[in-house]
């Protein structure tokens, strides 16, 4: 007999990704630094850690910059950040079978000074439905404008 995955009442299988174009991130020295970012993100959003976080600099042309990982009890965090482009580019992907705090998140990222920030949240427990998702152009004050603000 088949178990039925969809049972679980505690599993919400939310998927945060986000695109971000920012001003600055971490040196390519700055490994501690960047390990203590992500280890306060798990904390901020009430998250367990299992593993890691593991953050690692690519030397490599073309791909320069940061990729961070780790495993937390409801699942997994990872960014990429690529360093060498104007502006940085920064790929962020938080899933978990637990609570997702958005707002969190987007204060985390504020401190990299973004220019753009667009994310989206799917709730993957029976299919990929959309729950939120949001664009966001800071203005010249820092202060996020958002898609009707662009119109």
């Amino acid at each position: 007999m088949a178990s039925d995955i969809n049972a679980n009442p505690l599993a919400q299988h939310k998927h945060f990704i986000a695109r971000v174009e920012m001003e600055s991130f971490f040196e390519a020295d700055s490994a501690e630094t960047f390990r203590e970012w992500f280890e306060e993100l798990i904390e901020r959003l009430d998250m367990n850690l299992l593993h890691g976080p593991h953050v690692v600099y690519v030397d490599r042309p073309g791909l320069r910059g940061w990729t961070g990982v780790c495993i937390i009890e409801t699942s997994h965090i990872a960014i990429h950040v690529w360093d060498e482009m104007d502006p940085i580019l920064a790929q962020l992907d938080v899933y978990t079978c637990g609570d997702m705090n958005t707002g969190v998140i987007l204060d985390m990222l504020d401190r990299f000074d973004p220019y753009r920030v667009d994310f989206l949240v799917l709730d993957r427990e029976y299919a990929l439905d959309e729950l939120e998702s949001m664009s966001y152009v800071y203005g010249g004050d820092g202060e996020p404008l958002e898609d009707e603000d662009l119109l």
